[in-house]
């Protein structure tokens, strides 16, 4: 099973197939696991360090996970598979901020996720933020409306688990706010409870 994840990055580090992406392509590595995390795509400073969540919102997530079921960081990063909806940067969105990757760019790589999904056939789907929650519904669902709850649905042909978070970047407010915050507490706990979980990292919280 790793075999077949490593052919999947290789193909992912020799894919040259959205012009306006900014290089290098970003995964984590080839981790054999049942609990499969998706985000939106890689930062600008994630391609200098080869790992997605490599930075500021990396770290909230990550001190969120260790609140949550008491993992650190490498721990996480070991033992949890992390895909993204995008691997390369997008670049800057002329308003400010970064890009967000366009249909034609998620349709690209959405081959590669799904590759990785049958390979690991998941028991648990983590989709961190808008854009992951959205692709892997199928359509726009609101934060409060999908935060905080478990859900059982099919995900590129596979069943799974799935519970949502919000994204942890430092320019969003919804994660401390009210009720986005409350929301944030309840997902953490629905995960750290999470059978995956506890049997990925030996919990019984």
């Amino acid at each position: 099973m790793e075999g077949r994840l490593r052919e999947v990055h290789a193909a992912l580090d020799a894919c040259r197939a959205c012009p306006d992406m900014i290089g290098p392509v970003v995964h984590g590595p080839p981790v054999v696991s049942s609990i499969f995390l998706v985000g939106q795509a890689p930062g600008p400073r994630e391609g200098s360090f080869g790992r997605p969540f490599a930075w500021t919102a990396g770290k909230t997530l990550f001190r969120w996970f260790e609140s949550a079921f008491g993992a650190d960081e490498e721990t996480v990063r070991a033992r949890i598979y992390m895909a993204a909806v995008a691997r390369c940067f997008p670049g800057k969105a002329k308003g400010g901020g970064d890009r967000k990757p366009d249909p034609e760019e998620i349709d690209r790589c959405r081959a590669f996720l799904e590759r990785e999904v049958q390979i690991l056939r998941p028991k648990l789907l983590l989709p961190v933020g808008t854009l992951a929650i959205t692709q892997v519904m199928g359509e726009a669902t609101p934060l409060a409306e999908i935060v905080g709850r478990q859900l059982r649905l099919r995900y590129h042909g596979v069943e799974m688990d799935m519970i949502a978070l919000p994204h942890p970047s430092g320019a969003s407010t919804w994660h401390r706010t009210e009720p986005g915050r409350s929301l944030l507490e309840k997902a953490l706990r629905l995960i750290a409870r999470h059978p995956e979980i506890r049997a990925t990292f030996g919990t019984g919280r």
